[in-house]
């Protein structure tokens, strides 16, 4: 007489199925959260540059410019543009864009129309503060900072989720 194997306890198939469905769907949801609350972890592999291109324009760069004025006078107050063509010679296109990780953060499209020669319109994105600006609101904030009602922090945020569950 053969001793009698012990059954095991399955786990019916379906249920199983369920179980490796949520998981994948739980590791899966958590690669966003990863990324946005650790994006130290996937930097470990690749130094990527902090890329600055084109013509970086201020607002108060763009508020120098006056209908009529000439093409040096225009180049003078925006810079050399980044696009001329040779087929509308009319057109002047001022393009910036920064890349951070292989991200672009920043992307600003400017440009001025001439006509006979004169400055006719211009159109396009709006412009960032002078950097004057900036400095003088980030001087203001470095002496009187002042808290952000929206930020709970980390501690908030996860006492605010421990509520909703």
């Amino acid at each position: 007489m053969t001793p009698a194997s012990p059954r095991r306890n399955r786990v019916p198939r379906g249920v199983a199925l369920a179980l490796a469905a949520a998981s994948a769907a739980l590791f899966a949801s958590g690669c966003q959260t990863l990324e946005t609350y650790m994006p130290v972890v996937q930097q470990l592999g690749v130094y990527k540059i902090d890329i600055n291109q084109g013509n970086y324009l201020s607002q108060d760069m763009v508020d120098r410019l006056k209908v009529g004025m000439t093409r040096p006078q225009v180049r003078a107050t925006l810079g050399t543009p980044l696009v001329t063509s040779a087929f509308r010679d009319s057109r002047w296109d001022y393009v910036y864009e920064y890349s951070r990780q292989g991200k672009v953060r920043e992307h600003w499209q400017f440009t001025v129309y001439f006509s006979e020669e004169k400055l006719a319109r211009w159109e396009g994105d709006e412009m960032p503060p002078s950097v004057v600006e900036l400095n003088r609101s980030a001087g203001d904030k470095a002496i009187k900072p002042e808290p952000s009602a929206d930020d709970k922090g980390f501690f908030g945020r996860f006492l605010d989720w421990l509520k909703k569950s």
